[in-house]
Order: structure tokens, then C-alpha cells, then sequence
């Protein structure tokens, strides 16, 4: 039994956080997924890194400029073809876990992250574009976006909800995600295939936060967040809101770790994948991590490990001035401008 294949008995999926033509066609992605790789995840910075440094866009590209395409168009056709195959390849998975896994995600454009209606109507154009039942339509967890995913799971889309930083605006998407089951099983439509993420960004918050805090605390906040995180999901999960969609056959929104690469080079290269293995999770892992976990990672349960000793970190922290609603807000707006410049900089180097 490889690593990732004890963490998947543990409970918990690990995802490829990368997608390029190269790992689809050499066969890179079907041997992950036999090592016991779950799905995939996408975004405007991993596409723009592969267009740029896999020669086996080029053909392609120079042909859909050729054919008058705008940048945004060529984008969009290399990337949805790339999903396709991506959950082409991660069909077999999907089907055997009863669609608990197998998924792959993909962003809707970064300048919708503060319109509903705009992120609604992209999720939808994709959903239908993209064809595939093991693709998840990736949206940012801004007000906006919550707004969305309520309506896109009433709608029987699976979304991947991205830039959490935050316990309360998690909370609030568990609530959205519950309204929208709600709304769908009133009107007779069937709840059991819609699936959704919530990703958590962890490793950012230590970057953001180091350097304020007492030596003691350092690297332990994204940690304790992530714990606190998952308590609470606990008690959703337990609470009479989401019993009530789970009484319609829905499945509970999954936590998903994302940013599990180290940033501080001092910390063990597989803290982020270690730490945080628990039931009904997934973790994101970008390429150099999940080498690192394979060669020297560990599974056991962690994620329930010393929660009282995380609430106490929490509380320590903030009592050292970190104010973590605040940060959260700072560190999603950041991700998506990141975002943002990534894409920008994607469709200037296409034009």
C-alpha cells in the first residue's frame, strides 16, 4: 500500500494541485491516480506556468491564433480541453467511490469574484462546455460567490469553493450549501450526485503571520486554524441544518486543505500534508510537495490530534495581535489579485 493510499483509508483524498497537457499524455496523472491520487485542481497561475513551459501547447496555440481566436478564447478551448481529458482519466475513479472523488476542478474568470450573477452564468456556460460529471466549477468565497454557490447547488452543479482563509465565512458557505440542497429537494430534483469543496488556504497564513508573533507560536497558527476549521465542520455536519439535507441523500460539503507547500523553508517540507489528515477532507498538494510526501510524509489521523491545544494556539495568537477575521479578508483579496495578474498576465502572452 503506498502513502496515499493509507491517507485515502484514513478518510482523506489527496489532489493534485497542477494540471498541464504533459502530465495527461505522457502519463503522469493515470499513474498518480494508481498510486492513489484522488483528483485534480486547476487555477489562472497553474495554466499560465504550463502555456508557458510545455512545448506541447504550442501547435495548438499557433493554430487557434491562426483561426482569429482572442486570447481569452484560446485560453478558454486549451483549458477545457485539458479538464475534459483531466476527468476523462479520473472517470474510473470517480465511478468507483460513487462520485466521492475522481474530480477536477475549473475557475471561472477572476473578475467575476464580486458578481453573482456573472459567476452564476460562467458557472453554468462551463458546466455545459465542459460536459463531464467528474468536473467541478471552481468560484472564489467572496460574498458574491457564496451567493452563487447557493444557487449553483440548487441547481445540481458541483462547485469547488476557493480563497477560504476564514472560520465564519466557512461557516456561511455550509449554510448557503444547505439553503441550495434545500431548494433543490422542494423542487424534486434528486441531491445525491452534487459533491462541493470548501478550500482552506493554510500555508499563507503562517507567511502572513510569522513575523508578528513570539517565537513560540510561530508556524502553529494555519495549523490550529485548519483544527479549528474542521471542529466546526464537525458540528455542522452533527447540527440540524445540514441533518436536514442529509435526510434528502445529500453528501456533506468536504474541507479541502489548499496551499500546502511550505513558504518558510525552515519548516519540514510535508508540515501542511501531515498535520491535517482527517475523514471526509481532501488536501490539494502541488507537485514538489506530494514527491516530498511520497518519499518521507506520514499518515495517521492528525487532524483530530491536540484540537484544544489548537483553540489555545488560536487564542494565543490573537491575543498577540493577530486578528484572524481581518487577515482573512486581507489574504483573500491578495488571492485574488494574484489570481488576477496570473490570468492577465496568461492572455497577454497568448495575444
Amino acid at each position: 500500500m503506498t502513502i496515499l493510499a493509507e491517507v485515502k483509508a484514513l478518510g482523506q483524498q489527496i489532489w493534485l494541485d497542477n494540471l498541464s497537457r504533459s502530465l495527461l499524455e505522457n502519463g503522469t496523472l493515470a499513474r498518480l491516480l494508481a498510486d492513489g491520487v484522488c483528483g485534480v485542481t486547476s487555477n489562472p497561475a497553474i495554466f499560465q506556468k504550463a502555456f508557458a513551459g510545455d512545448e506541447l501547447y504550442r501547435a495548438d496555440i499557433a493554430r487557434l491564433k491562426e483561426q482569429g481566436l482572442a486570447p481569452a478564447q484560446i485560453y478558454e478551448t486549451l483549458a477545457v480541453a485539458d479538464v475534459q481529458a483531466a476527468c476523462d482519466i479520473c472517470l474510473g475513479e470517480f465511478q468507483r467511490s460513487g462520485g466521492n472523488s475522481g474530480w477536477v476542478s475549473l475557475e471561472v474568470a477572476p473578475e467575476l469574484a464580486h458578481n453573482a450573477a456573472g459567476t452564476i452564468g460562467e458557472a453554468r456556460r462551463l458546466h455545459t462546455l465542459l460536459a463531464r460529471p467528474n468536473a467541478m466549477i471552481k468560484i472564489p468565497a467572496t460574498d458574491a460567490g457564496i451567493q452563487a454557490f447557493e444557487t449553483l447547488t440548487a441547481e445540481g452543479i458541483s462547485v469547488n469553493l476557493t480563497l477560504l482563509f476564514s472560520r465564519a465565512q466557512t461557516l456561511k458557505a455550509y449554510a448557503a450549501y444547505s439553503r441550495g440542497i434545500a431548494k433543490r429537494a422542494a423542487a424534486g430534483q434528486p441531491v445525491g450526485a452534487v459533491r462541493a469543496v470548501a478550500s482552506f488556504f493554510i500555508s499563507r497564513v503562517d507567511a502572513a503571520l510569522d513575523g508578528k508573533l513570539p517565537e513560540n507560536l510561530r508556524g502553529k497558527t494555519a495549523i490550529a486554524l485548519a483544527k479549528a476549521a474542521y471542529l466546526d465542520w464537525q458540528n455542522h455536519v452533527a447540527g440540524a441544518e445540514f441533518q436536514a439535507a442529509a435526510a434528502a441523500g445529500a453528501a456533506p460539503v468536504s474541507l479541502l486543505w489548499a496551499s500546502t507547500g511550505v513558504k518558510n523553508p525552515a519548516y519540514p517540507d510535508t508540515l501542511y500534508v501531515d498535520s491535517l489528515i482527517g475523514e471526509n477532507t481532501v488536501n490539494t498538494v502541488p507537485d514538489a510537495t506530494l514527491a516530498a510526501f511520497i518519499d518521507h510524509g506520514s499518515a495517521r489521523p492528525t487532524l483530530t490530534e491536540n484540537q484544544e491545544q489548537a483553540l489555545a494556539d488560536l487564542a494565543a495568537a490573537e491575543a498577540a495581535g493577530a486578528e484572524l477575521e481581518t487577515l482573512a479578508r486581507q489574504l483573500q483579496a491578495v488571492g485574488l489579485q494574484q489570481f488576477k495578474q496570473a490570468f492577465d498576465q496568461l492572455l497577454a502572452a497568448l495575444g
